[in-house]
This record gives C-alpha cells, sequence and structure tokens, in this order.
C-alpha cells in the first residue's frame, strides 16, 4: 500500500436509524450523509480529500498504537490512542434520532496528558459547498448552506478560519470534553442541545435492549449479533427500508470503474432478509421491512422496480460528481443508479417468495394482499418469456439469464401456492406456467455435456447466482445437475478460495474492468455445501468469510489481494453471514426453510 492510500477496512460505522457515518481509525469522520442516508454528504472526504469535508479529532502529536472496538453489543465505537506522553480516548456515536440528528465525540483521558486537536470542515452537496459561519445565542456555532445547517457545540473554543472550525485542548487522566454537531435544515431554529454524557448512557441501553432480543444461540454467535446490528444500523427506522449501504462509489477493483451508489433499498434479497431476521428473533424489523415492500410496490406492477428510496421513492437519477477525486482515484464517482430502471424479472418473484414467507409466519396483511399476488403474477406471466438485465444488473444486452427465468418459476410457483384452497383455477394456472418455466430452464440453461447450468442461454459461461437454484427450491441441493454446478463453479469461478458472482472477460455487461470476489456468492456455496450434508467444508468457508471482517467485524460487498473492496458495510454481505450462521446452527435455516418449502406442496420436485 503507498502512502496516503486509503483502506476500506480501515472505517468504522456509526449511524441513528436514519443515516449512518464512516469513521476512519485515525478518529477522521470522513463519510456522513443528512438528514437521511441517500441526502447529499456534509462529509465527502471518503470520495475525495478533507477539503471534500471531515471531522479529526486526533492528538496532537505522533500516536504510537491506535486500537478501537464497539462498547459491548452497542454501535458506539471507542477509539484508544498511546502517544508519549499518554492514552486517550474517542467515543463516537450517533443518539437514536428523535427530534435532532446528532453526531457526538466524547473524549476521555486514560493516562497521563495528550494534547488534542479537533478539526472540522462542514461541505454540503456532496463536499462542494462552503457554509456561512455564524454565531448561535446560546453559544454555538451555525454553519448554513442551502437546505442545510449544522449547530457545533465544543467542550472548547472554537477557532474559524473560512475554511475549518478548529479547537486545542489538552486532555488529562479522568477527564471527559463532549463535541457535538447537529444537523437541522436551514429554515428552521436550530434544536435544543442535549447533553451528550445522558444522550452515550440512552444510546448503549437502547442498542442493548435492542441486542437482547436476538433469539441465535448457536456458533459464531459473536460474528452473528456484530452483524445483525449492522443490519439494524442499515434500516430506516420511520419507514423499516434496508439500505444496500451507506455508501455510494466505493470501488469493486482498486482504481476501477465499477464505482456505484448504494444508498437505495433492493427488493431482490427481500425473501432471505425476511426470514433471517425472523428466525433471529427480529419480528419488529422483518414486520416493517415487509410493510416497506408492500407501500414500495403499491399501484400497478408495470411501474415495479428493483430497488427504491427508503421513502419508498422511484426516481434516482445516475450523475457524476467530477469535483470529487474517487476513493484512491477511482472515477467516475457515481450518485444515483441508473439500474433503478431496468428489467429484472427475478424481483417479481423475489416479492411473491416474500409475501408467501410472511403470510406463513402470521405477519399482518396489508390492504388486499389477494389482488397484490394477482397482480404480480399476471405482469410476470405477460413478462417472463422476455430477455432482462439479470441480478446482476448488466448495462450490456439484455439476455435470457438462467437465475432470472428461475426467479420467473418461483415466482408462479409460490402464486401457486399462495392460492392453493382458496381459488383452484389460480392454483392449478400458475402451477402450469411453474411448469412451463421449469421446463424451459432444464432445456435451455443446463449444459448437459458439462453437467452445469450456465449463465444464460446459449452461453457457455457461468454465474454464481445459480448457486440459489437450491436456495429456492428449484432442485434439491442433492441433485445431481446441482452437485456438477457447484463443482464447475468451485472451477471456474473461485479464486483464492472465493466466489466471484461472472468472468467478466466472457460476460458483455456493459462495464468493463475487473472486480474482486463477491463476499454474498461464497456464502451461498456455504449453504449449497450444508444442504449437500458438506459441514466440514461449510464451516471452513463461513469462517474463511469471518475472517475477511475488519477488525471491528464489518464487511464490504466484495474482497481481493487481501483487501476489502466496494460499499461499505455491505448488507447483502451481513444478511448473508447471518443466515448461513442459521443455517450451520441448527436444522431448518432460511436455505432449508425457503429451498425445501419451495419444493414440498407441489409435484412437480423431479424433473
Amino acid at each position: 500500500m503507498s502512502e496516503g492510500e486509503k483502506r476500506i477496512e480501515d472505517y468504522a460505522l456509526i449511524g441513528d436509524g436514519e443515516t449512518a457515518a464512516l469513521v476512519h481509525r485515525s478518529g477522521s469522520i470522513e463519510w456522513l450523509c443528512m438528514p437521511r442516508f441517500d441526502s447529499e454528504a456534509c462529509f465527502a472526504a471518503l470520495l475525495g480529500d478533507d477539503e471534500n469535508g471531515c471531522w479529526h479529532m486526533r492528538p496532537e502529536g505522533e500516536v504510537r498504537r491506535t486500537s478501537r472496538r464497539y462498547l459491548g453489543d452497542t454501535l458506539i465505537l471507542e477509539t484508544e490512542f498511546e502517544t508519549a506522553s499518554g492514552r486517550v480516548a474517542v467515543i463516537d456515536f450517533m443518539p437514536i434520532r428523535g427530534v435532532a440528528a446528532d453526531v457526538m465525540r466524547i473524549v476521555e483521558g486514560r493516562e497521563g496528558e495528550v494534547a488534542m486537536r479537533s478539526d472540522l470542515a462542514p461541505r454540503f452537496d456532496f463536499g462542494q459547498l462552503h457554509p456561512l459561519v455564524r454565531p448561535c445565542s446560546d453559544g454555538r456555532v451555525l454553519a448554513i448552506a442551502g437546505p442545510d445547517a449544522i449547530a457545533l457545540r465544543f467542550a472548547e473554543e472554537v477557532r474559524f478560519d473560512d475554511r475549518w472550525f478548529s479547537s486545542r485542548f489538552t486532555i488529562r487522566k479522568g477527564e471527559r470534553r463532549s463535541f457535538v454537531m447537529t444537523w437541522f435544515p436551514a429554515h428552521e431554529r436550530p434544536p435544543e442541545p442535549v447533553d451528550a454524557e445522558q444522550a452515550l448512557a440512552d444510546t448503549r441501553a437502547y442498542w442493548e435492549s435492542w441486542i437482547a432480543r436476538a433469539s441465535y444461540r448457536g456458533p459464531y454467535r459473536k460474528e452473528t449479533l456484530r452483524s445483525l446490528i449492522t443490519l439494524k444500523a442499515l434500516i430506516h427506522r420511520p419507514t423499516g427500508g434496508m439500505v444496500a449501504a451507506p455508501t455510494a462509489s466505493l470501488p469493486e477493483m482498486p482504481g476501477g470503474v465499477r464505482n456505484w451508489d448504494y444508498r437505495f433499498c433492493w427488493l431482490r434479497d427481500s425473501t432471505f432478509t425476511l426470514l433471517a431476521l425472523l428466525q433471529a428473533g427480529m419480528g419488529e424489523e422483518a414486520e416493517a421491512w415487509l410493510g416497506w415492500l408492500r407501500r414500495a410496490i403499491a399501484g400497478e406492477p408495470i411501474d415495479v422496480q428493483p430497488f427504491y428510496t427508503v421513502g419508498g421513492d422511484r426516481r434516482m437519477y445516475e450523475w457524476e460528481a467530477d469535483w470529487l477525486a474517487g476513493f484512491n482515484g477511482a472515477r467516475p464517482v457515481r450518485f444515483g443508479n441508473a439500474a433503478a430502471s431496468q428489467c429484472q424479472l427475478d424481483v417479481y418473484g423475489e416479492v411473491l417468495d416474500t409475501l408467501l414467507a410472511g403470510d406463513r409466519h402470521g405477519l399482518k396483511r396489508e390492504g388486499d394482499s389477494d389482488a397484490l399476488v394477482r397482480m404480480l403474477a399476471a405482469k410476470l406471466e405477460g413478462e417472463w418469456r422476455h430477455p432482462d438485465s439479470g441480478i446482476w444488473e448488466s448495462r450490456g444486452p439484455r439476455k435470457h439469464f438462467v437465475h432470472s427465468k428461475v426467479m420467473c418459476w418461483c415466482g408462479f410457483d409460490r402464486a401457486a401456492q399462495w392460492f392453493d384452497g382458496s381459488d383452484p383455477d389460480l392454483h392449478r394456472h400458475y402451477r402450469e406456467l411453474a411448469e412451463e418455466a421449469k421446463a424451459l430452464v432444464l432445456e435451455r440453461g443446463y449444459d448437459a455435456e458439462r453437467n452445469t447450468f450456465v449463465a444464460a442461454f446459449g452461453e457457455e459461461g457461468l454465474d454464481a447466482a445459480t448457486l440459489r437454484l437450491p436456495l429456492v427450491g428449484f432442485l434439491p441441493a442433492d441433485d445431481p445437475r446441482i452437485a456438477g454446478t457447484v463443482a464447475a463453479i468451485e472451477r471456474e469461478l473461485m479464486r483464492d478460495g472465493l466466489v466471484h458472482r461472472y468472468s467478466p472477460e466472457k460476460s458483455d455487461d456493459g462495464v468493463g474492468g475487473d472486480e474482486g470476489a463477491f463476499l454474498a456468492t461464497s456464502f451461498w456455496l456455504a449453504d449449497v455445501y450444508v444442504l449437500q450434508g458438506r459441514l466440514d467444508e461449510a464451516r471452513k468457508l463461513f469462517e474463511r468469510l469471518c475472517g475477511l471482517a475488519n477488525d471491528i467485524g464489518l464487511l464490504s460487498e466484495e474482497a481481493g489481494g487481501g483487501r476489502l473492496l466496494g460499499n461499505f458495510p455491505q448488507a447483502l454481505s451481513h444478511l448473508s453471514l447471518v443466515t448461513t450462521a442459521l443455517n450451520l446452527g441448527r436444522g431448518g435455516g432460511p436455505a432449508q426453510e425457503r429451498g425445501v418449502g419451495g419444493r414440498s406442496r407441489h409435484e412437480g420436485v423431479s424433473a
């Protein structure tokens, strides 16, 4: 690693249930969007440099050693610095959102005395707008730019030099100093100040109370609980939507062009999200997620998108920020995501599967669920024979992706199960469509000579998404065709023991460039191993994946060359970790429930 190069694994997450910040191990907050996950960033140094907005809190002199941890099972971050003169800790957290949106930093002297500095540079609109600064009557300092404003309340005198809010102070053993930044709409009065110490106690109590609900007592509990906390931090409390990640444009390969905005809510993994939350004891979050999904897709099924904002908004125009240099120079820096307008047929199957799973688990229905299932299934019936952009959101030509067609089968299968016993005609109709879709996949998506499912009809390339076939019940895990597909993926898509999504050189995905190993696909392989009874291999792979997490248990989207890659922390990676832990920890985990459940109620199990 060259001097000054950033590493994704050096960042930690804090959040308040409506947005989140990334804190570097050096004590610098370098990413924060206010007031919502998908709002404009006021700290964007992550994708540029300090002049794009950040907040340093660190010793003045040389740091001999740095360590960090979360305080117990919470999202409160403690970073300890050791210098020649003493030790000091910086405690970073965001109180669960109430009236105000706060970032709080408490500095605690641990040993000796340490000269400290706080340097804050707010840069609104993704790091390009400098604020207007003025004092507030209660002693705070206000920084205002357009619709955004922040109020700063520091324990020490603040100096402003047109670029930075700075404080210098010395902290001694036993002393604590608090620093608070509060965001508020510029047209409103600043919220009343909140006591940081009381907020710290309340925040810790909130997280400890929440995680106490976790029912999982199996192996890998530490890793599972940290992933659940991370997933909770990525759920927008007012709506129940879960963002894929709190970041945008972190590259999938150092210096690469695969840089996307993930601050939105994807429908694709809704069933595994629901089942993982339910089986981990998080019924409230599962019900909120299902409620968000139902509201997001309300209306005509022709309008269903692959993903939405946390509020259910549909427009996510993709654009490039040319003033940002990118993470270690990886450009373009993109915000918004054009894939929202793609045709991705697997989404219909996912949603229908989720609705059925929620119904079986007794989650409350909203509105006319029968009508919603009818509309979604009817829309799928009219579209499923067409090519699409697929699970990986290809920007190349549309294709008949095998995974997409399997999820069309899944949609028809779940619709048939939904109407089993209530509408015999619809049950029979969707059962026939499921059998037709299955027959088509087996005829055109399976290469008998190589004994493997391929990525798309008429192609030779492989796709790790076909690992999901037994996970959704398309075929049993011990079917020879699944065994052959697993073996082919192990041969052709595994590098250094990790699974890549596909080979970019063999797939015209319209993007170019290489990428790292996709962590979720490696977890899927472990899940298939579990279903095949290959438990030792599943555990070995699972432990390898857990070992890729950084020192505080966070995973990104991808990994390669000993580095974390892609947006961070990634919900799908942590969701996959929880799912695999549940599958390993007991019979009847999410893979067993979804996989066997997809085959147990109809006659077309074998083919």
